[in-house]
């Protein structure tokens, strides 16, 4: 069993985004902020009030490191997700030399006004009684960033707690979707077969439950796998997962797996592969083991060459890596508000932005078109008849929204009935998104159904 500090060290390390709850399946269905009852409200836990990390040096009561601190804690971690590259190893995925391309905006006086309008839209919780405004959903969904675009124009834009226009986020497990969308090009492009066997292509996964999963398989997570993602339980796989994925020193007389890829190579089946979808974050490693091998190059790297440099990212991003300096594609990406935003938008345009095609349309197409609804079961009940491909959240509805969505609220929403494309930062008190959907989503729709009405 691990000790407190190394498994803060864990979570930070190999926190995912899991949507089931860390404390069991009933609070699925608890509804909104009510969730957290007893947290402080967002204006009370920003973290320049509340002080942290300021002064030189800052009081000893308001220094947040590793690995004593518990810095993924609730409300410290509300500068911590603005700061892990501070407190964890990190790989650049660079920009490149080349100039930013700027995003658009609408004209200075009509973005007030349509951040007026967007702040005063009123929508109905789901499960609720009560209207909420827009603006009170940001703060009851401890919203760090804010940016909608329409029509490839950004239309509203706000930042808050520890992330104004220069810094960068944890992205959380929206890290994963830039993993499938960059397997998911190599398999469009004819490099990458996901019909074939995991262990074709990486053969030190040995007897390992990848071994008989084809990539496909791992890229819509319905691999057969026994991988246990609950907080609650200390005996989880969770904790097992994250003292390898560390990559501090091991404690003396550690015995287990050292770095993500070490651990993939002992996972056991659990079920059969293809017959259910179940939320895994391995899968999301093993999918970055697949194509660093196929392409030759580690994720961050792949990201970079066909993302970041040719959309002209405004700011470099970076990933945390293990102690063998394997970048975390399941889950290690930080990155700018407006850099989530060009990402949208290449969803958005399938591959295109500012004019230039970075990869085919058949890449969005594929993942817009879902997996299987009946695989993917009833789990997450405001996405009940949704689907999950290649790493993305495929929506219910006709209106083929597609998300990209992270723990404590990360969100990509890219919604092409309403040419909308809008990105949040946050750092909601609890991870478990199902918490916060109660109040997102009919928000994200309110919005949606706004900029339809122009």
């Amino acid at each position: 069993m691990q000790s407190s500090a190394s498994r803060v060290v864990g979570v930070a390390t190999g926190i995912a985004v899991t949507l089931v709850s860390s404390s069991g399946g009933n609070a699925q269905s608890a509804t909104g902020p009510s969730a957290a009852p007893h947290a402080l409200s967002a204006q009370e836990s920003d973290p320049k009030v509340l002080g942290w990390m300021q002064g030189f040096p800052p009081p000893e009561d308001k220094i947040i490191t590793q690995p004593d601190s518990v810095y993924f804690s609730f409300p410290k971690l509300r500068w911590s997700v603005c700061h892990l590259r501070e407190l964890l190893p990190t790989e650049e995925v660079s920009r490149g030399l080349h100039a930013a391309v700027p995003l658009q905006y609408v004209v200075t006086q009509a973005l007030a006004h349509e951040r007026e309008a967007i702040d005063a839209l009123r929508f109905l919780p789901i499960g609720g009684e009560r209207e909420m405004t827009w603006e009170q959903s940001l703060y009851a969904n401890y919203t760090d960033g804010m940016l909608i675009l329409h029509k490839g124009r950004v239309v509203y834009e706000r930042y808050f707690g520890c992330l104004d226009q220069a810094g960068k986020h944890a992205a959380m497990s929206m890290t994963k979707s830039v993993t499938g969308l960059l397997a998911e090009i190599l398999v469009v492009e004819g490099k990458l077969d996901d019909k074939a066997l995991v262990s074709a292509i990486v053969p030190e996964v040995g007897k390992s439950a990848f071994s008989s999963a084809t990539v496909r398989q791992v890229m819509d997570m319905t691999t057969g796998i026994r991988y246990s993602e609950d907080y609650s339980d200390p005996n989880a796989d969770i904790w097992v997962y994250s003292a390898a994925a560390s990559p501090l020193p091991k404690p003396k007389g550690y015995k287990g797996p050292n770095g993500y890829w070490e651990y993939l190579q002992q996972v056991q089946p659990e079920g059969k592969h293809g017959e259910a979808f179940h939320y895994k974050t391995v899968n999301a490693d093993m999918l970055g083991w697949i194509i660093a091998r196929i392409s030759g190059k580690a994720v961050t790297d792949l990201a970079s060459e066909r993302l970041w440099r040719p959309m002209g990212a405004e700011q470099d991003a970076y990933m945390t890596v293990d102690a063998k300096g394997v970048p975390y594609a399941g889950g290690g990406l930080s990155a700018g508000l407006r850099d989530l935003g060009r990402l949208g938008l290449l969803m958005l345009n399938e591959g295109v932005i500012n004019g230039e095609r970075l990869f085919p349309a058949e890449v969005v197409q594929k993942i817009r078109a879902g997996g299987d609804p009946a695989k993917f079961g009833t789990a997450y009940p405001a996405l009940v008849g949704g689907s999950y491909t290649s790493m993305w959240w495929v929506y219910p509805g006709q209106d083929g929204v597609i998300a990209a969505r992270g723990v404590h609220g990360q969100t990509i929403y890219v919604d092409p009935s309403a040419q909308m494309v809008l990105v949040r930062f946050a750092s909601f008190p609890k991870a478990q998104n199902p918490l916060i959907d109660p109040t997102s989503l009919p928000a994200f729709r309110a919005v949606a159904a706004y900029l339809k009405s122009r």
